[in-house]
């Protein structure tokens, strides 16, 4: 039997990576947001890290993809079978198991969207569903005292977008989301790559060159990596070796339009509430919080202090959880469906 505090779940669906949080017994599930499906039948035939790995190499009769872009649902029959398995290994298979369930959603969704999100949850069996705006959930997760009456900043950049909002008295005073966070940092990768070097490489190679040489700000000493793909004008096998400073290049252009989010944002804050934040400084979280040296041109660019979470990735799930266990608390920044 479950305890009576296991009913309570909090997801973060997110564009590249999911995360499952149980009250009561912690995170249970961290996989890639990526489904594979057979086209003949619409069977879904693996989800999360084994569906990733299919990416680029499925047969023809299987394709394996994202079911959310940009923070929002595209295939929401997919989408759905997704939350059912996340659902089923939150409850163990039983079939008696109705959780109550805390989603996030990106802070500019449209009610439709939000609606698409909740809809899909109780379709795939869920009580209740409750909606929390990302970055309210990151911030309650990275500890930020979020009741108090002074500014808090928070810029919480995952796979799909980037959220920025200014937090007083335990609500969102300013916000902006840019629908340009981790994914387009890949994209602007294989663009680069493709353009200068006539490499072609998929999104899993991308995001390996990502994590271990990208940087926001040049690296000193340079970093190298041996890059394997397809040569863009004879089609066959090449291997080069990239520099950390040319994948910063690559960067440049996704990277200026999160800064101009967080702008909009720092030029519509009352002057108080700025003043906080010039003390305080901004966190930083979600995966693109990883990259290096994001928190130093975010300072360079904007004057103020930029600090990264404390488990960055896992900010957004942790306040979800938070707010599902003191609804009283939260309710008049949470919504149910």
């Amino acid at each position: 039997m479950f305890s009576k505090f296991s009913r309570k779940i909090a997801v973060d669906l997110g564009t590249a990576n999911s995360v499952v949080f149980v009250v009561g017994r912690g995170i249970i599930l961290n996989e890639p947001t990526v489904v594979a499906v057979s086209i003949d039948d619409n069977h879904v035939v693996a989800v999360g890290a084994q569906a990733k790995e299919m990416l680029g190499r499925t047969p023809v009769n299987i394709t394996a993809s994202h079911p959310l872009r940009s923070g929002v649902i595209a295939d929401y029959v997919v989408t759905e079978a997704m939350l059912r398995y996340f659902l089923g290994k939150a409850s163990k298979g039983s079939v008696f198991f109705k959780p109550e369930v805390m989603l996030s959603v990106p802070v500019g969704v449209t009610s439709v969207e939000a609606r698409a999100v909740s809809d899909a949850a109780l379709s795939a069996g869920a009580k209740s569903a409750y909606l929390i705006p990302e970055p309210l959930a990151a911030a309650i997760g990275a500890k930020i005292p979020i009741a108090q009456a002074s500014g808090s900043m928070i810029v919480n950049s995952g796979g799909g977008t980037t959220e920025v909002a200014m937090i007083s008295l335990g609500g969102i005073v300013v916000s902006h989301s840019v629908r340009v966070a981790g994914n387009s940092l890949d994209e602007a990768i294989i663009s680069y790559l493709r353009h200068n070097f006539g490499l072609l490489v998929g999104e899993r190679t991308a995001e390996e060159i990502k994590i271990k040489i990208g940087s926001a700000v040049v690296l000193e000493p340079e970093m190298n990596l041996e890059v394997k793909g397809r040569d863009s004008i004879s089609g066959l096998p090449k291997t080069m070796t990239v520099t950390s400073t040319e994948i910063t290049r690559a960067l440049e252009t996704p990277l200026l339009e999160i800064t101009h989010g967080i702008k909009a944002v720092l030029e519509k804050t009352p002057p108080e509430l700025a003043s906080d934040v010039i003390d305080k400084g901004m966190i930083l979280s979600g995966g693109t919080a990883l990259l290096r040296g994001f928190n130093k041109l975010l300072t360079q660019v904007t004057g103020v202090p930029v600090h990264v979470a404390d488990d960055p990735l896992l900010c957004v799930v942790k306040g979800a959880a938070i707010a599902l266990e003191n609804l009283e608390v939260f309710r008049k920044s949470v919504t149910r469906r």
